[in-house]
């Protein structure tokens, strides 16, 4: 399994994609027969994935909307992605 880099490009596995549930105001990860909620740091992250942006153009992006070091940026997206890809929620 490929481990996520800043030069990736992170798209959603064939089945699966996120959506907003516009009765309960959250954002979803459709899946085939299932739906897992996305907290709300996941959500943002995961709306810049659309099989064209980069690793590290999405931190780019992040960093421009939020307060924060771009390591811990870079270091959480990371995680996010990583640990969907191991899920085969995301793919490479």
């Amino acid at each position: 399994m490929s481990s996520v880099t800043l030069s990736s490009v992170p798209r959603f596995t064939r089945g699966y994609r996120l959506q907003h549930d516009t009765v309960r105001q959250q954002w979803i990860i459709q899946a085939p027969e299932r739906a897992l909620i996305a907290d709300p740091i996941a959500a943002t992250i995961l709306r810049y994935v659309d099989n064209t942006r980069s690793v590290d153009v999405i931190v780019d992006a992040l960093c421009q909307s939020f307060d924060a070091s771009r390591e811990t940026i870079t270091h959480d997206v990371l995680a996010l992605l990583s640990e969907l890809v191991e899920k085969g929620i995301l793919r490479l």
